[in-house]
């Protein structure tokens, strides 16, 4: 394998049982089930390893209403990653579900953009409406990191390794990055909640947690042009991956898939 050419795990490790008018800006005629699955993705190959968001721990499940199918932790062991040896972990935002777990990685470089730090601690987390999908203690401690010296800031576009993107998104928070690999298959585009589910980024519909409504919809083209195809565009939080993908291995069945390969279906 070339060192620029990387698997790519999705891992789930909690659920939410949701119904479809509280996932659209503007509700859902047709009010089904639209659960929400959590995840965080491992992207790999025999030269580097990047753990990208780090997902939210069994206390926080209890705090905010989710369940957690398995640990974070649990999810990692199973494709042979232990986290006190990532060296680098590239977090999304800093919603509670993409930054509830810094701690697990003690030796690990966090990835931020500049703009996710300064939306989490400025003006704007005056409003609960804007603060909702953060937890204070994720941020301090993540601005505990940046004084140990283990936090590295992108402004915008970045290259972190030969294959390994960033690219500030913005619209959901005012800082969201999403994640560009190549694979054997092309540039796959980690969207995070850049695009929930795939029916945003495929009816240019918005999910109701927002920063800026323009930039979420002006984010779907950007993901799209970045890809290379939208069938290479993964939604942060549509339980639909775990069906799309095959599984990484035998009994890793709507737990781990392998984003890296064609779709199956």
């Amino acid at each position: 394998m070339n060192d620029d050419v990387y698997e790519i795990y999705a891992i789930k490790y909690a659920y939410l049982q949701r119904r479809s008018p509280d996932n659209f800006v503007g509700g859902d005629l047709h009010d089904t089930p639209m659960p929400l699955n959590y995840y965080v993705w491992v992207v790999t190959n025999r030269y580097r390893t990047w753990v990208v968001d780090c997902g939210f721990n069994e206390e926080m499940a209890r705090k905010r209403g989710r369940q957690i199918i398995r640990p974070v932790r649990e999810g990692l062991a199973a494709i042979g990653i232990s986290p006190a040896q990532v060296e680098n972990v590239i977090i999304t935002h800093l919603h509670y579900d993409h930054a509830g777990n810094l701690p697990l990685f003690p030796e690990a470089r966090f990835h931020l953009q500049d703009q996710e730090m300064q939306f989490a601690t400025g003006r704007c987390m005056c409003h609960g409406l804007m603060r909702h999908g953060y937890e204070a203690d994720d941020v301090v401690q993540m601005v505990r990191y940046v004084f140990d010296q283990r936090v590295q800031f992108h402004e915008g576009a970045s290259q972190l390794a030969p294959g390994v993107e960033v690219h500030h998104i913005g619209g959901h928070t005012q800082g969201l990055q999403a994640v560009r690999v190549r694979t054997q298959r092309g540039w796959v585009v980690l969207a995070s909640d850049a695009s929930h589910f795939y029916a945003h980024l495929e009816q240019d519909r918005a999910f109701p947690i927002l920063h800026n409504l323009a930039a979420m919809l002006e984010g779907y083209d950007k993901l799209r042009a970045l890809a290379s195809s939208p069938a290479h565009v993964i939604p942060g939080h549509d339980p639909l991956v775990m069906l799309r993908y095959p599984i990484a291995s035998v009994g890793f069945e709507d737990w781990i898939v392998r984003l890296d390969l064609p779709p199956i279906g």
